[in-house]
């Protein structure tokens, strides 16, 4: 059964080093195959199945690769530091950040190279360049003249679906306007970290369509049917603090304080066993998209998994030998 779930994942795509538009293949070498012509389901088929059949490996050649793929990045910033934090930035200020296919390709790209390939990066952080915008939203130029016909054959903004595939934790330093995409982008990462300026909103309603990058999905799961409602139908903004009353943030600090506090949190994850943290993740993944019975049999069999690890005889002997831990991420 699971044999076959992994040669599923393998026609599928190839979640680990594939990108969007297929630009990682040059990059990684060996990636099994792409995400181009998948649409939502067959993606989050592949992502899980890919999930359950690959472990967390390293490529010999991973920083020549990660090195050359940072070079073809035209639209994002990217950093990786000793402790495991990697930080990705939306580097497009003049366009207050907006998401366009291009953001889309190498965000998608980054983020599956650092989460499958790079050797050191445990935690990835999702910012916006200046102090204006997180991302502003989609693209509207280039969306403007899409017909309906255009927008299904190229499964238009389903690229970022691909994110849902990526075991290492997201967070979201949200440092200023996350409207539309944005706000949606904010909600795909697993926390969601404001600076006290920031703004969150899903104006599309203003322009004559509706979110389409889980918006109606997320933001009903993460603030409730009535907020949600609210917030969608009349394309209200909300400010960082009433994120953070209604759920939608962990927390709200000033402005200055943003990466910071990113940091220290990212940090503070990085430190503990990879596999462990990938595990706790996905069951609560689960949590947001399952019933409680399913949940609870998910969350009972990865507990029972992780009596496998070396990191959990590590962290058990650690703790009753008084001492800090040294986990091998295995």
């Amino acid at each position: 059964m699971l044999g076959s779930a992994c040669r599923a994942a393998a026609r599928l795509g190839g979640l680990a080093a594939a990108s969007w538009s297929c630009a990682m293949s040059s990059a990684a070498a060996g990636a099994p195959g792409s995400l181009c012509s998948l649409g939502a389901p067959a993606a989050a088929a592949a992502a899980a199945a890919w999930r359950r059949c690959h472990p967390y490996t390293t490529n010999p050649s991973a920083d020549e690769a990660w090195q050359s793929l940072q070079q073809s990045f035209t639209s994002i910033e990217t950093e990786v530091g000793d402790d495991g934090v990697a930080v990705l930035t939306i580097d497009r200020p003049q366009a207050l950040n907006a998401l366009n296919s291009k953001v889309m390709q190498e965000v998608v790209s980054a983020c599956l190279f650092l989460d499958r390939n790079h050797p050191a990066a445990r935690v990835i952080i999702i910012t916006g360049a200046g102090d204006k915008a997180f991302a502003a939203g989609a693209d509207i130029k280039e969306m403007a003249a899409v017909s309906y016909a255009e927008a299904y054959n190229t499964s238009l903004l389903n690229g970022w679906e691909t994110l849902r595939s990526v075991r290492k934790p997201l967070i979201a330093a949200v440092n200023g306007y996350a409207l539309g995409g944005g706000c949606e982008l904010a909600m795909m990462c697993d926390i969601l970290l404001a600076s006290d300026k920031a703004q969150f909103g899903q104006p599309e309603i203003s322009l004559g369509v509706i979110p389409g990058m889980g918006g109606t999905q997320r933001l009903t799961r993460a603030v409730g049917k009535s907020r949600a409602m609210e917030m969608i139908l009349t394309g209200a903004r909300i400010s960082a603090q009433e994120a953070v009353k209604i759920g939608l943030a962990s927390r709200a600090v000033p402005a200055a304080e943003l990466m910071d506090e990113a940091r220290k949190v990212a940090k503070r994850i990085a430190e503990h066993s990879t596999p462990v943290v990938a595990k706790a993740k996905e069951c609560v993944l689960v949590a947001q998209e399952q019933g409680l019975n399913e949940g609870l049999r998910f969350e009972k069999r990865e507990f029972w998994s992780c009596f496998a690890l070396d990191d959990q005889k590590e962290g058990m002997a650690a703790f009753v030998q008084k001492r800090k831990p040294d986990f091998k991420n295995k």
